[in-house]
């Protein structure tokens, strides 16, 4: 996996429930400090998320900026916050791991795969809740669907 897009330093663990804005604020904040995006980019997750929501299903939401936001993007990146209590997606969505990312060009999409991969099974998010330390999830991420 590559550590320059996904690394321990882009993960939260254990992050009290919040509002989807502010979790999808939480994981923006995280793609600026690390250097992957300019400020203006989480904007454009909210926006995104006004237009349609990021959550994709078994407990997992993937916040992402609208397409007038990438110039914002300075390198891929992805990052994760876990919620073992949840956030509110709306419509009786709660996600568990939120996934913010950051895609400039392809150098992303193994990771995003792995990511699909890995969450496409419910006994998978349910690790990825209950994961303890960072490197734990990333090992989980790194199996995918073995």
């Amino acid at each position: 996996m590559n550590r320059e897009i996904l690394n321990e330093n882009n993960i939260v663990l254990n992050v009290p429930s919040e509002s989807k804005i502010q979790a999808i604020e939480r994981v923006g904040n995280l793609l600026f400090k690390n250097g992957y995006v300019e400020k203006e980019y989480i904007e454009g997750m909210k926006k995104r998320e006004e237009d349609v929501t990021t959550y994709i299903g078994n407990g997992i939401a993937i916040p992402h900026g609208v397409s007038g936001y990438v110039k914002y993007i300075k390198k891929s990146g992805i990052v994760i916050a876990q919620y073992p209590k949840g956030v509110d997606f709306g419509d009786g969505n709660i996600a568990y791991i939120v996934i913010g990312i950051a895609g400039k060009g392809d150098e992303h999409l193994e990771i995003l795969s792995k990511i699909a991969l890995t969450c496409q099974y419910e006994e998978n998010v349910e690790k990825l809740k209950k994961a303890r330390t960072k490197q734990e999830i990333i090992e989980i991420l790194q199996k995918g669907d073995e």
